[in-house]
């Protein structure tokens, strides 16, 4: 049995201790950090990969007691990896779809990231039922609508069980999801109206250095109907489609963003109760995105949701697409927009210059608020106050917007933007 409750329950009343407490403490960058827990077992499965990769790297960087354990099916990779990280890191060698693998790898850690995807078609939540079995707390970076409400179904076994989980907690979905909230919860609090419309845009260039992982993921999206919500009632819509020109602020600039299924669109409407709420994506070259419209028209929905021909694609278009990320970089933005019945429009943006890097910093921003007590026992959503604690969602932000070129929250649009301007009038969503 995996030790992380009794080390986790033990802290939980003193998550948020001032300096002067009698707990010896470490700074962050401002955040208090419980040296109780410093020195906990983190699994990252997916370890040698681009985002698991760089999660472990950025948790060793934000608490380097941590003991990380890189999980993988690549000794040489997770070798390599190790190196890296230094003394305080070693390889597993994990085959997620084994689950006398699974619970080997988690039998002595206190926690565990599922940084293993693509997410999309994934038939079970092994990893999940797997640290459910063990008792070990477990993140997920799933960006899969259907994988993350499978996910939420394994609530009351995780109550039972004792055990805090996070699904959808990455950059995105994750981290944006704690800015809705966010926006939210002060317009609620300063607004005389209601929120009636949450816009997510999200903007990467290339694959934003993150891999075939990442282009696995758009392709998958394709072939899957939009989910979206307008004035309470759900609707469906092509994938990439209803574009939008959206302004990033500084650093980006304005971008062509387009629809997307993506799972916080229906766990902020659930959660947040904002009736009108949508996704949008898009990427650079400017052609990329021809590109996934041609795709999204040419293939079968059911060609575009199998995901070992999904995989051929990806072979045949990863080298093409690497050429071109050495020109386009990897810059990233989150430009979250919350429009309130009497009026109050307010933004909040998130832009770094290497999704690579700010992926894995922002999954370790969750690490490290689940380490601290902030996650109660059960399967949660970002937004959801049992997920992230809202005494709790400042230091999360902080800790995840580190190295961002613009991070801003609860502003006017016209304040954040490059080239502000009022929308025309029309319907969208």
């Amino acid at each position: 049995m995996a030790r992380a409750l009794p080390r986790l329950n033990s802290t939980a009343t003193a998550i948020m201790a001032s300096a002067t407490s009698a707990t010896k403490e470490t700074v962050l960058d401002g955040a208090h950090f419980q040296m109780k827990n410093r020195n906990a077992r983190v699994l990252v499965l997916g370890g040698t990969g681009r985002v698991g990769g760089s999660t472990a790297v950025a948790l060793s960087k934000l608490c380097p007691d941590l003991q990380i354990v890189v999980g993988s099916r690549n000794r040489e990779k997770g070798a390599a990896m190790v190196s890296t990280l230094g003394k305080n890191s070693e390889f597993a060698e994990v085959n997620i779809y084994n689950e006398g693998s699974l619970l080997m790898a988690l039998r002595d850690v206190d926690l565990v990231v599922h940084a293993a995807g693509p997410f999309q078609q994934a038939p079970k939540c092994t990893v999940l039922e797997a640290a459910i079995e063990t008792k070990t707390a477990y993140i997920d970076v799933c960006d899969d609508t259907i994988y993350s409400q499978r996910a939420k179904s394994f609530k009351d076994r995780a109550i039972a069980a004792n055990i805090p989980a996070i699904t959808t907690g990455g950059i995105y979905p994750g981290v944006s999801n704690v800015m809705a909230a966010e926006l939210v919860r002060v317009a609620r609090n300063e607004s005389k109206g209601e929120p009636e419309r949450l816009r997510f845009s999200y903007y990467t260039a290339g694959t934003g250095g993150a891999g075939p992982t990442i282009l696995a993921t758009s392709f998958l999206l394709l072939g899957e109907e939009v989910v979206a919500y307008n004035k309470g009632e759900e609707i469906t819509l092509e994938p990439y489609s209803g574009m939008l020109s959206v302004d990033f602020g500084k650093g980006i600039g304005r971008k062509d963003v387009f629809l997307l299924n993506l799972p916080e669109v229906r766990s902020a409407r659930e959660v947040l109760g904002v009736p009108t709420v949508s996704a949008r994506f898009g990427t650079a070259p400017f052609f990329w995105n021809w590109g996934m419209v041609t795709m999204q028209r040419l293939f079968p929905a059911e060609y575009l949701r199998d995901r070992s021909k999904v995989q051929q694609l990806v072979q045949l278009f990863d080298p093409v697409v690497r050429a071109f990320d050495g020109i386009a970089g990897e810059r990233v933005s989150m430009r979250v927009d919350l429009e309130c019945t009497d009026g109050r429009n307010t933004v909040g943006i998130f832009s770094h210059r290497r999704l690579s890097v700010s992926v894995g910093t922002a999954i370790a921003a969750f690490v490290l608020a689940v380490l601290e007590g902030a996650t109660q026992p059960g399967v949660w959503f970002p937004e959801e106050p049992e997920g992230i604690a809202i005494e709790a969602r400042e230091v999360l932000l902080k800790r995840a917007s580190q190295g961002t070129i613009n991070f801003v929250m609860n502003k006017a649009p016209w304040m954040v933007e490059t080239e502000p301007k009022e929308l025309g009038l029309g319907i969208y969503i």
